[in-house]
């Protein structure tokens, strides 16, 4: 079981830190680029990479490290006491919460919204400026969730390795 943990530990706290990576992009330039330019461009181009990332690696990435962070969640509960299950504890809830359900409860929905929008319509300036602005903010949420759970994963997993299990 330790062994098992750590192996967990370790792809978590990478699948973090990678996610944090991507996150960090959209938020620091992608997306100040895309609200430069033209609207219909821009929103062309964001509903292009929505529609392109469901079918590419970041995927499996995305919903394996959420499902190893909730299953470290709960290892940290049977193993309370031990050291490193606080920071497991943590980065586990952090990520799930932070990232996974931001995800779903904010940033899809307004994927979903702006796919339904017409690029071109004056009607869409609304829609747009809103975009940019709330899925950039809940994006800063899973940017900085998906760092802080890499760095609690990485504590946990030092301290994991140093209990005699």
């Amino acid at each position: 079981m330790h062994a098992l943990v750590s192996v967990l530990l370790w792809f978590s706290a990478i699948g973090c830190g990678v996610m944090a990576g991507v996150y960090f992009a959209f938020s620091t330039f992608v997306m100040t680029a895309l609200g430069r330019i033209d609207q219909t461009a821009g929103v062309a181009a964001m509903n292009a990479i929505n529609t392109d990332i469901l079918k590419s690696l970041f995927m499996p990435l995305f919903f394996a490290t959420s499902l190893t962070s909730l299953v470290l969640g709960c290892v940290a509960l049977i193993y309370w006491g031990q050291q490193g299950a606080i920071a497991m504890l943590a980065g586990g809830a952090l990520y799930v919460v932070g990232m996974f359900v931001v995800t779903v409860v904010f940033n899809v929905p307004l994927n979903d919204a702006l796919a339904a929008s017409d690029p071109a319509s004056p009607a869409t300036v609304a829609v747009w400026k809103r975009y940019l602005a709330e899925w950039t903010m809940w994006n800063h949420v899973r940017t900085v969730a998906s760092a802080v759970a890499s760095g609690l994963f990485i504590a946990a997993l030092t301290s994991w390795n140093s209990n005699s299990i």
